[in-house]
């Protein structure tokens, strides 16, 4: 009995893995299509929407069978509960990006100006959100509490980066009254970002808290 549940939580991780390196990839494709603002490459991240969704109930489904068949105690219990909550949050993300696509389908403009993406720093603000997505999901291979402790404080720079965001889309298209589609679009990517931060730091708590039992939201130490 004991090996058959230790088969069925490396089966649950292991689906958690496929399921993370799906919604990384689906993200780091929508980072591709808006900054070509290829139109193709948005497409591909909305068909793959529907694996994301499927791969989220399977998982849910799983996780449900789990705990009825073997009513899991101690680490198997947070085990299950911060993949159930994991798998959660990777869907909304998955989400994100596939809204991000939208906003580049539905988009008149072919090209971004190179200096507003710079002034935005858009780059930066993908590169933090799939670092941190990367950083995380070794984190959680390596059931290390520290490492996904210290992505926490990535999320301050993206907050950051978004506040800036607004008032330089205003300015821009202010100034440039034919880009206010553009520009309102472009605020939605940022608020999406922002938002998929969110989500990873919650992934963050769960797994401290599937590692050391210990629960950062409302302490202290989530915004040291």
């Amino acid at each position: 009995m004991v090996k058959f549940i230790e088969s069925e939580l490396m089966q649950l991780r292991g689906e958690v893995y496929q399921m993370w390196t799906l919604v990384c990839n689906q993200m780091d494709q929508a980072r591709q299509a808006v900054l070509g603002m290829n139109k193709d490459i948005a497409s591909q991240v909305m068909v793959r929407e529907r694996r994301v969704d499927a791969f989220e109930l399977k998982i849910d489904s799983d996780v449900e069978d789990f705990i009825a068949l073997y009513s899991p105690v101690a680490v198997d219990l947070r085990f299950v509960l911060a993949m159930l909550k994991i798998n959660n949050d990777l869907e909304r993300i998955g989400d994100y990006a596939d809204g991000i696509a939208r906003f580049v389908r539905d988009s008149d403009a072919e090209t971004l100006c190179d200096e507003l993406v710079e002034e935005l720093r858009l780059k930066e603000m993908f590169s933090g959100v799939l670092e941190m997505m990367k950083d995380l999901q070794q984190a959680l291979i390596d059931e290390d509490p520290l490492k996904a402790t210290s992505v926490i404080s990535m999320d301050d720079s993206l907050d950051k980066i978004k506040s800036a965001s607004t008032g330089i889309l205003v300015r821009y298209a202010t100034a440039h009254p034919d880009s206010m589609a553009l520009c309102m679009g472009l605020g939605g990517v940022f608020r999406k970002l922002e938002r998929t931060g969110d989500h990873l730091t919650n992934i963050a708590e769960e797994i401290v808290f599937f590692i050391d039992a210990k629960v950062l939201k409302h302490t202290a130490e989530k915004s040291s």
